[in-house]
């Protein structure tokens, strides 16, 4: 979901010597529909590529065709009140300060992150300060192996 701090832990994961990408920069295409999509052929090369632990954050329609090469899938979520917040005070990403994109944020958060939590092996909550969420994503990276349902 928007405004979960994704970019946040990346760079935080990155600093700490982690491979760790951000699917919004730059790893998706654009839909005539105006959404977008992950970029499939950049992101089969990327999960080919050889690595003990990558982290993938982003959340498109089409990642549930990379579900299976995951070990694990990380739901990071904060109150809608929270995330609304921080919509409104970040200065790197003009994402949810237009009434329209807050309206579909607001609607994902309803719509869609029950969907992402049904999937996902593991939840985080992103208003713990930034070096514990970073913390425990290692740890499930470290130590977690999942095997999807058939």
């Amino acid at each position: 979901m928007s405004a979960t701090g994704k970019s946040s832990v990346v760079r935080a994961l990155v600093q700490r010597g982690h491979r760790a990408v951000d699917t919004d920069d730059g790893w998706t295409v654009p839909l005539p529909d105006g959404r977008q999509e992950w970029d499939e052929p950049r992101i089969e090369a990327l999960l080919d590529e050889p690595a003990d632990v990558l982290f993938v954050a982003g959340c498109e329609e089409n990642q549930v065709r990379f579900h299976a090469r995951f070990d694990a899938i990380v739901l990071l979520s904060a109150p809608l009140d929270v995330l609304e917040q921080r919509l409104a005070a970040r200065d790197t990403n003009p994402f949810g300060k237009d009434p329209g994109e807050l309206r579909r944020i607001r609607q994902d958060v309803r719509d869609v992150e029950p969907l992402l939590r049904r999937v996902a092996t593991h939840e985080v909550d992103t208003t713990r300060p930034l070096h514990e969420v970073v913390t425990e994503l290692e740890r499930i990276g470290a130590n977690e192996s999942w095997e999807p349902d058939s």
